[in-house]
């Protein structure tokens, strides 16, 4: 079974953007309330996050068009992506407040 290009751009895009906030943020996290070594594992998460987040942007196309671009995500899809993440994350929060309101409650 071949996998459609649009399925993969819509899979990769908001993964790769996932994970360059994430680390973005955990690593602003660790390295401001870590001590020692974890402020530099914090600095390293910071670099990852950095990266990913400067390969999304490249493959998305928006640093312009680049002739060593070799595949150029569909920025439709790739959007279409995330906000149905980001949907998928307000209906699951909404629904672990209920039902925190609801033990709460009882």
């Amino acid at each position: 079974m071949a996998v459609d290009i649009n399925l993969l751009d819509m899979f990769l895009g908001p993964l790769v953007l996932a994970f360059g906030i994430i680390c973005i943020i955990t690593g602003t996290f660790t390295a401001y309330f870590g001590t020692g070594r974890s402020r530099y594992i914090g600095g390293g998460l910071i670099m990852l996050g950095v990266l990913g987040f400067v390969i999304f942007l490249w493959f998305t196309g928006m640093f312009g068009p680049s002739v060593a671009q070799p595949v150029t995500w569909d920025l439709d899809m790739v959007m279409a992506g995330v906000v149905s993440v980001i949907g998928a994350l307000i209906g699951a929060l909404a629904a672990l407040g209920i039902f925190l309101l609801a033990i709460m409650r009882s």
